[in-house]
């Protein structure tokens, strides 16, 4: 899936600021893609704007030729859930939820009669976390608990997978181990990985980067 921007800008407040400043370019379908910039540069907002999880200000973002726009918000909510897979820098696990449990979830909001048991218990494996599959997030590290996040993410099969700051709460060996499986899902699967970042080694470890600074796209 590719994404196309065009003109691309927020602004927030009364009066308004504005945070991203005209931003337009095309990321291709098969691509890992590192946004980075300093806290405030509207790497996240325009993460969450390309994501369909914010609307811009001004400007249109196209998804395989879709004008996100166009979709009202229950087509966009079928179109996100299944098309996109999402983590965060927090993983917002279910705590009563054991990490089988937890990566099914995004399931539960789909139509398709599957079931999705065999999927999930293989994302576990493939992320080393079969043997604790009944474990609830609370008896998980960190970095096993974003793990299941990022399985969670994938359990839907999609074709752009979004990470807001992944690696915000790791330690190094975690962050660069989840980075790692960001590249092999990218490489193995050929699925689209966005993600966000502060750590320049981390930006690095991406195939392409969008640098912003001050809500604008500067050269890596």
């Amino acid at each position: 899936m590719s994404i196309e921007m065009i003109q691309i800008r927020k602004s927030f407040g009364e009066p308004p600021t504005e945070v991203l400043k005209g931003i337009s370019g095309r990321i291709e379908s098969g691509e890992m893609i590192s946004i980075a910039g300093r806290s405030g540069s509207g790497k996240s907002t325009l993460l969450y704007i390309i994501s369909s999880l914010d609307r811009p200000t001004s400007g249109e973002v196209f998804v395989d030729g879709i004008a996100l726009s166009s979709l009202d918000s229950k087509s966009l909510h079928h179109f996100r859930n299944k098309k996109m897979g999402f983590v965060f820098q927090f993983h917002h696990l279910l705590p009563e939820l054991t990490a089988i449990e937890n990566v099914l979830m995004p399931t539960l909001k789909s139509n398709e009669k599957i079931d999705f048991s065999q999927r999930a218990l293989s994302l576990l494996q493939e992320f080393g976390l079969a043997d604790k599959k009944d474990r609830l997030p609370g008896q998980l590290s960190g970095g096993e608990q974003q793990r299941v996040a990022i399985a969670r993410a994938l359990v839907m099969n999609p074709q752009i997978v979004f990470a807001d700051e992944p690696t915000g709460n790791l330690d190094s060996a975690n962050g660069q181990l989840v980075l790692s499986h960001f590249q092999r899902i990218n490489k193995e699967r050929g699925t689209t990985v966005i993600y966000v970042t502060h750590d320049q080694l981390f930006a690095q470890m991406a195939t392409r980067q969008i640098r912003l600074v001050d809500g604008q796209v500067v050269d890596p």
